[in-house]
């Protein structure tokens, strides 16, 4: 294990994920996020829906990861946030090196 984890979430708002990739750089919870526009086609309350969303990969070390999920749940404005963690199995050193430098309080 790389001692890596990504958290994955998403927004309708382009301001918003923004907002939280700086509050997460900020605090160095994540060394890199990657904001990407989206189409997501899901069920909420019943009803079907296609919308426009941005999604958002936070790199992070992985002991962080509870601190930058609290962090995206506390500064989302969506009811239930998407907030998933995925462990990332194999880094290449360089790129490993660099953010947990990056992430270093």
């Amino acid at each position: 294990m790389s001692g890596l984890a990504i958290l994955v979430t998403t927004t309708d708002d382009e301001e918003q994920a923004r907002a939280l990739a700086r509050g997460a750089l900020a605090a160095k919870l994540a060394a890199c996020v990657q904001i990407h526009p989206i189409q997501s086609c899901y069920v909420w309350k019943g009803e079907m829906r296609e919308e426009p969303e941005f999604l958002l990969h936070m790199k992070a070390r992985a002991q962080d990861y509870p601190a930058l999920a609290a962090l995206v749940r506390r500064l989302h404005s969506y009811e239930t946030p998407e907030i998933l963690r995925v462990d990332v199995a194999e880094a290449d050193q360089d790129y490993l090196a660099w953010a947990i430098e990056a992430t270093r309080r």
